[in-house]
């Protein structure tokens, strides 16, 4: 494989996994994120994730101190400047990620693969801000990236085959397991997942059982190895409101309505487990 540097814009929870997840691989990241406190974070909790590896004997000391090596911080965009492939896991906010993608396109090199760890938003879109369209590609990985196999690959209405190919190769070298999704909104994950997650919080909303009850009903009942309201606050609420919010404006369908209290969550701040609240109190977070 071809492939040596990979750039990963965004050291919050999905950035950092997908940096360390490549650095496990032997290849060379470049994590970046708008500052020091962010950015250190992430290495931060890159670390804490190799030691439970370690605790559970999945790998050694010295794999820890490979991997950590691998990985470079920056706050600087630039610095992602020559890097074969880049992996933009900011926000799940369109504009920004527009922005981003047009930012990168001016200072990448020609060649370099640009791909989106968007979880819902149209990759077409995306790839039509660039000059290189042909060479811009979804890559959803799932959270919490380090144990999750699956990447979907998203293939923009513009992607190559040859692109394609590549990333396909890439996930596979890093231990992933690459299925191909169309460009929709919400591709299959979400289209099938956050539904259900919007459908359980009005379940919560309108008063028929407590967030403990509603998981416990849905792992005991339905075999689920995480309720769904405790998989929303895994995700984090802003980005579940955000992700449905996208299949109702992309689909027109009132299946799709948001739940009120996703407004409300976020415009409190209770985000999930990131925030330290969201359906559940988290104490250690």
């Amino acid at each position: 494989m071809n492939i040596k540097t990979i750039g990963v814009v965004g050291a919050g929870t999905m950035g950092n996994g997908i940096a360390q997840v490549c650095a496990a691989a032997g290849l060379k990241v470049i994590m970046q994120d708008i500052g020091d406190a962010q950015v250190g974070r992430g290495l931060s909790t890159v670390a804490g994730s190799l030691d439970r590896l370690i605790k559970k004997e999945k790998i050694s000391a010295e794999d820890k101190q490979a991997t950590l090596s691998n990985i470079t911080i920056t706050t600087q965009l630039s610095d992602l400047a020559d890097a074969d492939v880049v992996v933009e896991a900011a926000t799940e906010n369109e504009a920004l990620k527009l922005d981003l993608f047009r930012q990168l396109d001016s200072l990448c090199q020609p060649e370099a693969i640009l791909a989106s760890n968007t979880s819902s938003i149209s990759l077409t879109r995306i790839a039509g801000v660039t000059g290189r369209a042909d060479k811009v590609i979804g890559m959803h990985f799932m959270n919490p990236v380090p144990m999750m196999a699956l990447i979907e690959v998203i293939r923009a209405l513009q992607t190559s085959d040859a692109v394609y190919r590549r990333i396909h190769e890439l996930s596979e070298f890093i231990g992933k397991v690459p299925v191909e999704a169309k460009d929709s909104p919400g591709f299959v994950a979400n289209r099938i997942l956050i539904p259900m997650i919007n459908e359980a919080a009005y379940v919560y909303y309108e008063g028929l059982a407590s967030a403990e009850g509603i998981d416990e009903i849905m792992k005991l009942g339905m075999a689920h190895p995480m309720g769904p309201l405790m998989l929303a606050d895994l995700i984090g609420l802003d980005t579940c409101y955000a992700v449905i919010k996208v299949l109702h404006e992309g689909f027109g369908d009132s299946k799709y309505r948001p739940c009120p209290i996703w407004q409300q969550m976020v415009d409190a701040g209770y985000l999930g487990r990131k925030s330290g609240r969201g359906f559940y109190t988290y104490e250690d977070r």
